[in-house]
């Protein structure tokens, strides 16, 4: 006979720690956290001045199968923004995502940790103000905010001990937390033992997003207490879901601002059993996708992410017209270049993607 289990003190610690974060879900999200993610673009009217009209066109066009969104990302060029541009960004889209029932999680785009600490600790009191609030839960309900994204600190020497005590130090701020993994721009990759380590420690740490396309931590058979998962990375939408056995949640991807509708329509086709159809509708995407991101590679503003889906919602925005319109600009003042706008069209009409009809009438 098996001797009988004998129950820890960290067994119960970790239980407690995944009520918790269950509880934190449950209030930010009554409805349960949405499979579909958007790091959202933003339009410029000139360099540096949001377009309000423009984005609200376009929150409006992606809300009925978008329900989170990030915003600043690296799609929404928010590391080349000022604190002040953030700010006036989040005064805008907050009343947006509001109207449209989106839920948000602000981007803290920053590369060191008391960076990260200042910026979490301003946009509190920003949204404290804002809201008329005193605690900062209250402050982020009131907003439709569920929490912060934010990166490990930027630098490739740094130890895994030295990236999960950073990343604890930002959750003793109490708030929570999305873990995103950009080593693009970091320079490091938070392992699948880092991640489980700090679920088990941190309650409001409850989302978990990988643009490396690596997967590792997805795809490790570790237990991650709970922790939702969403994959950044583009390309083969049909098989990284849980619905056909992958290993994520949801998604998060720079896409969704142009494919919002074709991703959604991936997900209810797994569901339905339609896996050939999901799978030739996610061939067509990623087809386009993985073309405008050559297309773009090497130009000297904006980055891919921002570069790429501005060119595909333009298209999509105007329609036939795309090119009697100004190209999109970059937060920098830089327009794209019309060429990109011409060869762009021609891939969604090769892959009957483009729109009968833009959302911009």
């Amino acid at each position: 006979m098996n001797p009988p289990v004998q129950e820890t003190m960290a067994d119960h610690g970790t239980e407690n720690i995944r009520q918790a974060r269950s509880d934190i879900v449950q209030r930010h999200f009554p409805g349960g956290i949405p499979k579909l993610w958007c790091p959202a673009l933003t339009h410029f009217s000139r360099q540096g001045c949001l377009d309000e009209v423009r984005t609200r066109y376009h929150w409006q066009h992606i809300s009925p199968y978008v329900k989170g969104v990030l915003v600043p990302g690296s799609t929404g060029e928010g590391w080349e923004m000022t604190d002040d541009d953030i700010r006036r960004l989040l005064e805008t889209v907050l009343d947006i995502g509001q109207e449209m029932n989106m839920r948000m999680l602000i981007g803290v785009l920053k590369t060191d940790l008391a960076s990260m600490l200042e910026c979490i600790d301003t946009t509190l009191a920003f949204l404290r103000h804002r809201t008329g609030a005193s605690a900062a839960d209250e402050a982020l309900l009131r907003s439709n905010v569920a929490g912060f994204t934010v990166c490990p600190p930027k630098g490739s020497q740094l130890s895994q001990s030295a990236l999960a005590d950073a990343l604890t130090a930002v959750a003793d701020r109490g708030v929570p937390l999305a873990f995103y993994q950009l080593p693009q721009v970091t320079g490091n990759e938070l392992a699948a033992e880092t991640i489980q380590t700090l679920a088990a420690r941190i309650p409001g740490f409850y989302l978990f997003k990988d643009t490396s396309g690596n997967d590792l931590v997805a795809r490790s058979s570790l237990d991650l207490h709970g922790i939702f998962l969403v994959r950044g990375a583009e390309g083969d939408y049909h098989r990284w879901l849980t619905n056909a056995d992958g290993p994520y949640n949801g998604f998060l991807l720079s896409s969704s601002n142009v494919f919002a509708e074709q991703l959604t329509a991936i997900r209810s086709m797994q569901d339905e059993g339609q896996a050939h159809a999901a799978a030739a509708l996610s061939k067509r995407i990623g087809k386009v996708i993985e073309e405008c991101f050559r297309l773009v590679k090497g130009f000297p503003a904006g980055n891919a992410f921002a570069n790429a889906n501005k060119v595909l919602d333009h298209i999509m925005a105007f329609g036939e017209e795309c090119l009697h319109r100004d190209p999109p600009l970059l937060y920098s003042g830089v327009r794209l270049p019309v060429e990109f706008i011409e060869h762009a069209a021609g891939l969604l009409r090769q892959e009957e993607l483009f729109p009968a009809r833009g959302y911009i009438a």
